[in-house]
């Protein structure tokens, strides 16, 4: 499997590796079990910081596609082909549009709902979630 990044494409880098990821488990290119590099190696050889291929793989680990064996590696979770269609990112974005849109309908402003929404945000930091 070879992975490359474009860092003038729009799209992040962090995501750009997921997408490549996927793909290379919807393709069979890469199977259950299969490692893959470490982030500090991917991260040198795409030349990118560590901190975008850790995020990359944590995301794919959430999302069951990759899994952490500590340091044996990380690989290729058993389930990932059936996961590949898991987009936790977008569930969250039709959910809180849904539910913004709720507030509109009911007469709340812009800023309120960015003052109540940075409320709870605070509010689930200092719970530790």
């Amino acid at each position: 499997m070879r992975i490359m990044v474009d860092i003038d494409d729009p799209v992040p880098l962090f995501t750009q590796l997921i997408t490549q990821i996927k793909k290379a488990v919807e393709t069979n290119m890469i199977s259950a079990g299969d490692p893959l590099p470490s982030i500090r190696q991917l991260a040198n050889d795409l030349d990118v910081n560590n901190k975008t291929v850790a995020k990359a793989y944590r995301l794919l680990e959430r999302d069951g596609i990759l899994q952490s064996k500590g340091y044996r590696g990380t690989f290729v979770h058993p389930d990932a082909k059936a996961n590949t269609n898991t987009d936790l990112n977008a569930w969250v974005l039709e959910e809180l549009g849904s539910t913004i849109d709720i507030f509109k309908n009911s007469g709340a402003t812009d800023s309120e709902i960015r003052i109540a929404f940075a409320s709870v945000m605070n509010r689930q930091k200092q719970k530790g979630a």
